[in-house]
């Protein structure tokens, strides 16, 4: 509840509607889960025998590295922070409403899905950008646990695509993703049984900030501004997130974040280095020799009723991306140990892929091939509109890594 108060006392003095859309966007579609929780909510979970062995063995593993960090257990308050690009996600924890959060330790994402830049529509295997807390704790899932984010908040609502927003956004297990953060199964657990605790002792919102690029990695930042170069729209959605990364850094509290008319995020500012500079492109990757095909941007539909469906759906899109980072891997240069690479392209109304582009990262050789393999992909199920097939532009992260 402290980030409901605090966001209240910080915008105090602004108009009713940016009160009330400050108040939708930390509170929604949770006081409707509160009286579930008046039975102590690590007694309804213990009642699921895998999550009640599973505390038992996890409790003491995050007792113990707890003590050698010289925080206390169980902690009261946790706060959780992600970084698409770097494939990490934080967690801070702290016992006092009062305290400072501290640092507890660092996970590694383990797939990518999509490219940076906010979620705008169910269906395009894009991870959310924004402010949201956790709504859901599933020890059912289908990738071992996951915590459910209350996507779409208040500010997605505004800006997405209002037919089809898309939703069903997790951390979760098994190391799969099309649009969630996954992580391993043991990591899930730890996260799971640390977010638990918070949950039984009070804490209804865990905050989730979910970013585009750790903003003190300058070869993160570099790459993103490299990507606004290309999508300068998201330029004041992008600077709204760096605001709230350094109110954090600066105070290590959560950040009051508001949602104004527009559905724009507006956080305090505290100084902010000058980091995104997106009409200079700072990329240092080799330039591409080989021409880029022009879009047509005016023929693609810019919203759909129904959007385009890989053959064998979303997991079999992720295992074809996941067979392609791989296969580029002996396409590094000597010395090159990573590439992320940017990708356009086009689903046109039969279903065929167009205009395949490696707009940023990669090499020559390594950026051909992969266009060559998306222009050789099987047909796709074309995006609806109005009931008719439509053509419609979309992008993915493609990230190759050695071993």
């Amino acid at each position: 509840m402290h980030i409901i108060i605090y966001c209240i006392k910080k915008i105090r003095f602004l108009p009713q509607a940016l009160l009330l859309l400050c108040f939708h966007l930390t509170c929604t579609t949770s006081f409707s889960q509160s009286s579930v929780y008046n039975v102590r909510f690590l007694d309804n979970q213990k009642s699921f025998p895998k999550i009640s062995e599973m505390m038992s063995r996890e409790e003491d593993t995050l007792q113990k590295q707890f003590q050698a960090k010289q925080l206390v257990w169980p902690a009261r308050f946790v706060y959780i922070r992600s970084f698409k690009y770097d494939s990490e996600m934080e967690v801070w924890v702290k016992n006092k409403q009062s305290e400072k959060y501290k640092y507890f330790k660092t996970y590694k994402i383990c797939a990518l899905a999509g490219s940076l830049g906010p979620k705008r529509m169910a269906g395009d295997y894009q991870v959310p950008e924004g402010f949201y807390y956790i709504n859901e704790f599933n020890p059912r899932s289908l990738y071992h646990l996951s915590l459910g984010l209350n996507y779409p908040n208040a500010s997605d609502r505004m800006l997405c695509d209002l037919s089809q927003p898309g939703g069903d956004i997790y951390i979760h297990g098994s190391c799969v993703t099309t649009g969630c953060i996954p992580i391993t199964d043991g990591q899930i657990e730890e996260l799971y049984v640390l977010a638990a605790h918070a949950k039984d002792m009070g804490q209804d919102f865990i905050p989730v900030h979910i970013f585009p690029v750790n903003f003190d990695n300058p070869k993160s930042v570099a790459y993103l501004n490299h990507f606004l170069t290309n999508f300068n729209e998201y330029v004041p959605f992008e600077k709204s997130m760096q605001n709230a990364f350094y109110y954090f850094e600066k105070n290590h509290q959560v950040p009051p974040v508001i949602v104004n008319s527009k559905g724009e995020y507006v956080i305090e500012e505290v100084g902010v280095p000058v980091v995104l500079s997106p009409k200079t492109d700072s990329w240092t990757t080799k330039k591409l020799s080989h021409p880029v095909q022009p879009i047509p941007e005016e023929e693609l539909a810019v919203s759909v009723d129904k959007l385009p469906l890989f053959p064998g759906g979303n997991q079999a899109f992720k295992v074809f991306i996941d067979k392609l980072s791989t296969d580029m891997i002996k396409e590094l240069e000597p010395g090159q140990t990573k590439a992320f690479i940017l990708m356009e392209y086009i689903i046109d109304e039969n279903g065929k892929t167009i205009f395949a582009n490696a707009i940023s990262g990669g090499n020559d050789k390594m950026n051909l091939k992969i266009e060559k393999a998306f222009t050789n992909m099987a047909l796709w199920t074309p995006a609806v509109r109005q009931g008719k097939n439509v053509p419609i532009k979309l992008k993915q992260n493609i990230m190759v890594e050695a071993p």
